[in-house]
């Protein structure tokens, strides 16, 4: 939107910044993360007042884990709302519309939504297990599915998106893939990445935390493939406009840094589903868009590490009815170990700037 003031230069010469991408880059993460810091207080006041509390599982249930986050009990829930509404803001008002952008902030706000009725689920109606596991897997493949009809079908991106990259090569792995593959294939990127960021939220400023260096890592794909030269040099796909997807990203790290903030230990608020489901979709679908879905799994280690602890956990105990972990996922076994909370937070954010920095030296070998 704010793109548009760049035509009135000649009245006022400094308005042209607007044209340059990197100026909308970091203008969209300061006003994500100003408008975040501003908005939270109110929204958790308001959070408080109406007992929108995060329900725990009973001793009963966990253990020696309800001891540790007892002091945690009446702390708001439904953060995401204050991420929802930085992100979108400031990438309507700082992102040059295409649409890219607009399929990105689509998966967001549907995955928002499904998030708040789960949560508002719980809360409200007093149902601890939420929205039904049959209700959630129905709205992503649907959301999948339309996602990748709009893209598949754009007569600009068509062609791109119908095809399939992989690390370490300089060519794609498929040239043209069936709708049905494409349509699989982008579950597994949107929901898989969606439910895995929504199991890494469960100690304060965890998956927040690790959100942060995966934004950045996915600001710096889109911009290389945006730029025809860079990606021309590095041997990726060239994806016309692709770089506006930095803005959100951006807009994603401020409003994430901003959120982390008032999720830090000991948290003021957590972002339950309402933000978790939808920022894993969000991460996904832009990283399906700029054709680095595999690179994901490296980008986002840490929450592929959660995601498979469960499996793993769940797995071994249907077939030999024993436990690999003394709790999944896997940042609850570290603190049953007796790492204290922190100390797992931080552990968990060294090791996802790692992969993340790992995930960008992919570019580089090919």
């Amino acid at each position: 939107m704010l793109f548009e003031l760049a035509n009135l230069e000649d009245w006022f010469g400094p308005l042209r910044l607007f044209r340059y991408l990197s100026f909308r880059c970091a203008s969209a993460m300061a006003f994500s993360f100003i408008l975040g810091i501003i908005i939270a207080p109110y929204i958790i006041r308001v959070l408080h007042r109406i007992k929108f509390g995060q329900s725990f599982r009973t001793k009963e249930e966990v253990g020696a884990l309800a001891d540790l986050h007892d002091s945690k009990k009446g702390t708001p829930t439904m953060g995401g709302i204050i991420i929802f509404a930085s992100v979108m803001i400031s990438s309507l008002l700082f992102a040059r519309l295409n649409l890219l952008v607009f399929v990105a902030l689509f998966v967001y706000s549907a995955l928002t939504a499904l998030g708040f009725a789960d949560d508002y689920t719980k809360i409200v109606k007093k149902n601890s297990k939420g929205v039904s596991g049959k209700i959630k897997l129905s709205v992503q493949i649907s959301v999948s599915i339309i996602t990748l009809a709009l893209l598949y079908f754009s007569k600009e991106y068509g062609t791109l998106m119908r095809e399939l990259w992989i690390p370490f090569l300089k060519y794609p792995l498929i040239e043209s893939m069936p709708f049905w593959f494409g349509a699989i294939f982008i579950f597994f990127v949107i929901g898989g990445s969606s439910n895995a960021l929504n199991l890494t939220d469960g100690v304060d400023g965890l998956a927040i935390g690790c959100t942060v260096s995966v934004a950045l890592a996915y600001a710096v794909f889109s911009y290389v493939a945006g730029n025809m030269i860079t990606a021309e040099y590095l041997f990726i796909r060239y994806i016309p406009a692709s770089g506006e997807l930095t803005v959100v990203c951006c807009a994603l790290l401020g409003a994430a840094l901003s959120f982390l903030w008032y999720n830090a230990h000991p948290a003021d608020v957590f972002m339950g589903d309402t933000g978790s489901l939808a920022l894993g979709g969000l991460i996904g679908v832009i990283a399906f868009m700029v054709q680095q879905p595999i690179t994901l799994v490296l980008v986002g280690g840490i929450f592929v590490m959660e995601a498979m602890s469960v499996i793993m956990q769940v797995g071994s105990y249907k077939l030999t009815k024993k436990r690999i972990f003394r709790m999944s996922p896997i940042h609850h076994h570290f603190e049953l170990k007796g790492w204290k909370e922190t100390r797992v937070v931080i552990r968990f954010w060294i090791l996802s700037l790692i992969f993340a920095l790992a995930g960008l030296a992919t570019l580089k070998i090919r």
